[in-house]
């Protein structure tokens, strides 16, 4: 889950404080939870509904973000790619990116994405594609290697 809120914040930092409000969220809400079983869609659902409320909020912070990574760089083949497509993906709206990431990286389907941010499915077709194009925008022809054939 602390990955998923990286993917939807951008920065280490601000993803940890949104799994932090998220487990705090989960932990008021135990006692109502009977059935343990859908714990962890529940909390993807509550992280993903905190990330967006955030973003509703004022954009005033005392924190002030800096575009260095906090962490080294991997060695791994492909990081670069990854890094890249993760900065650009800091550049989609919000309930675009959320939307992303349930459909892309959790691999979730239209109907369960819909479930998760209570919406359409509709709607989520219509944020993949936006999402998609934004991304495909930021990234530039260099990162037309990357694309899924459908």
């Amino acid at each position: 889950m602390r990955f998923t809120a990286f993917l939807l914040c951008g920065n280490w930092h601000e993803a940890e404080d949104v799994m932090q409000s998220a487990f705090l969220k989960l932990y008021l809400a135990g006692p109502k939870l009977a059935d343990r079983s859908g714990l962890e869609p529940y909390l993807r659902q509550i992280v993903v509904r905190t990330f967006l409320a955030e973003r509703r909020k004022v954009r005033w912070r005392r924190e002030k973000l800096t575009d260095t990574p906090p962490e080294g760089l991997s060695s791994v083949p492909g990081a670069e790619d990854r890094l890249v497509v993760w900065q650009a993906l800091t550049g989609v709206p919000a309930r675009q990116r959320a939307v992303l990431v349930l459909r892309y990286w959790h691999d979730l389907s239209v109907e369960d994405t819909a479930a998760a941010l209570k919406c359409s499915t509709g709607t989520v077709k219509s944020q993949s594609s936006k999402g998609l194009e934004t991304l495909r925008r930021k990234l530039g022809p260099e990162f037309d290697h990357l694309r899924l054939e459908v």
